[in-house]
């Protein structure tokens, strides 16, 4: 028995072939253009994705030597707070939508906050990333500039949704990324009627969610053609990115911390009652997990603003192992390098930020700057945002010392010795790597199919490669730097606002 799990995610679709003890027999990586036809949009093409899908299958099965019919089930991870308009003859009715961190939909959401309390909204909803990024003031931004659209529109679909869609021809999505919407209700367990009422939308516009597990389908003779896949190949409904990637980092205990070092990065908690703030404000997915809930704080640019640093400072290396070259360029820095600090808002503000203008900078150059304070500065000024995330989620849950980090930054052997300076904590590098979110979606599939009863055996997969302790020397001196962090941080935020208020008068 072969599983085969998709994480749909922000700069690509990453694909795994699994054996029945789950272990990786293939891996594939296809990347997908993001475009940003303007201030504040950022979009991605449904075809892309379902190209990246098909193009992967194949290569995984290829591979692996793996023929399609020895695949029991297929399951994505998907990125969340996408909502793709869909008529009743069941087509995508744009060629490119709004991705998560699309924050078009600012007058919308205030609109919205005119007519429900916002704190009222928060606190059913759990939706701590700054409003506009959600589906329903996305879908009211349509209503106002493309009516045209939003008249044809029957419902939505969430980004794995449609890929599932695209494989069974069968409309569905679960409780996981429903609570990504906007307009779902975390304790009752469904759409909250009068937030679709208020945003103009409706009530049948999203669909009835199902568990995770759920086998929803099967793969038709249409999609096995396109991806290389069975007829018949039994397809679950899967999970939302965070969920999937809480799933497959620590499983469904409750209490359980970890950070996710990607492109965006977060520190979130499994709960059995949501983890509510309304002034801190935590954002909140269902678990996959029925009955749990995984709540975080988090900042949009995590290692993305390290990859935007390696593109621009190093755009005249030609090296196959540039992050290396980064690290020791890093390490022949001084702590604090020399000076500069780095605020890595590269895509704008959070829940945790004073403000979504904030935008990223350097602060205290000086003509003695050099490229190797510019990238210890980036790696560390990424350490201390998600030290200010560490903090707030401290005051809401016990964290023992020791937290464990997985995705493509926790590679980095130095930069897993600065977090635990920075945060002046143990940090366990994960076994899992960049795979939790496949590895928790290929969990979801290996439920759905009877061959595993609940998500207890994902524990003996979940290991700790390496422990890093806090250096002391260094973590005293980044305890003395956190403050100036924080004061750059809140004016960044300040003028970020400032400027909006110019650009906009253009």
């Amino acid at each position: 028995m072969k599983i085969i799990a998709y994480d749909l995610g922000t700069g690509g679709v990453k694909a795994s072939l699994y054996d029945e003890r789950m272990q990786t027999l293939a891996k594939s990586f296809i990347e997908y253009e993001t475009f940003y036809p303007a201030h504040g949009m950022h979009e991605q093409r449904p075809a892309d994705w379902w190209i990246g899908v098909a193009d992967s299958t194949k290569s995984l099965l290829s591979k692996a030597g793996v023929a399609a019919e020895e695949v029991a089930c297929i399951s994505l991870s998907g990125a969340s707070l996408v909502a793709i308009p869909m008529d009743a003859e069941d087509r995508p009715l744009l060629e490119s939508v709004p991705i998560w961190s699309d924050t078009r939909a600012e007058a919308e959401a205030e609109e919205f906050f005119t007519r429900i309390d916002r704190d009222q909204w928060y606190m059913t909803t759990g939706n701590g990333f700054p409003a506009p990024c959600y589906s329903i003031f996305k879908l009211m931004w349509i209503r106002k500039h493309q009516p045209d659209i939003f008249e044809k529109t029957a419902y939505v679909l969430g980004s794995k949704d449609y890929i599932n869609f695209m494989l069974t021809g069968v409309k569905s999505t679960d409780y996981s990324y429903a609570s990504g919407t906007g307009a779902y209700d975390l304790v009752a367990g469904r759409m909250h009627p009068g937030f679709l009422e208020a945003a103009g939308l409706p009530v049948d516009i999203f669909l009835d969610p199902v568990p995770s597990h759920t086998v929803i389908g099967t793969v038709t003779t249409w999609a096995a053609a396109e991806t290389g896949l069975a007829p018949g190949t039994k397809v679950v409904c899967g999970g939302v990115d965070n969920a999937c990637m809480a799933l497959g980092a620590v499983g469904a205990e409750d209490g359980k911390v970890y950070v996710s070092l990607g492109s965006s990065s977060w520190i979130p908690v499994n709960s059995r009652t949501p983890v509510l703030d309304p002034v801190k404000k935590p954002y909140v997915f269902a678990h996959i997990e029925e009955g749990m809930f995984t709540s975080a704080f988090s900042i949009f640019s995590g290692g993305s603003s390290l990859r935007w640093t390696r593109d621009v400072l190093f755009a005249d290396v030609r090296e196959d192992d540039i992050y290396r070259r980064m690290d020791e360029m890093a390490a022949g820095a001084p702590v604090g390098s020399n000076g500069i600090f780095f605020n890595p808002s590269l895509a704008g503000g959070t829940s945790q930020d004073k403000s979504i203008h904030i935008r990223g900078a350097y602060v205290g150059l000086h003509l003695g700057t050099d490229r190797a304070d510019m990238v210890r500065a980036a790696m560390e000024g990424i350490c201390f945002n998600l030290r200010l995330s560490l903090n707030h989620l401290r005051e809401k849950v016990d964290i023992a010392d020791g937290i464990l980090f997985c995705g493509g930054g926790s590679k980095s052997a130095f930069w897993m010795q600065m977090f635990a300076d920075v945060f002046d904590l143990t940090v366990e590098k994960s076994g899992i790597d960049q795979d939790a979110a496949s590895l928790g979606a290929a969990a979801i599939a290996a439920r759905g199919v009877g061959l595993w009863n609940d998500y207890a055996p994902l524990k003996a997969l979940q290991t700790v490669q390496r422990r890093y302790l806090p250096e002391p020397v260094a973590a005293a001196a980044y305890t003395k730097l956190f403050p100036a962090f924080v004061h750059i941080n809140e004016r960044a935020a300040e003028l970020g606002d400032y400027m909006q208020s110019v650009l906009s008068q253009i």
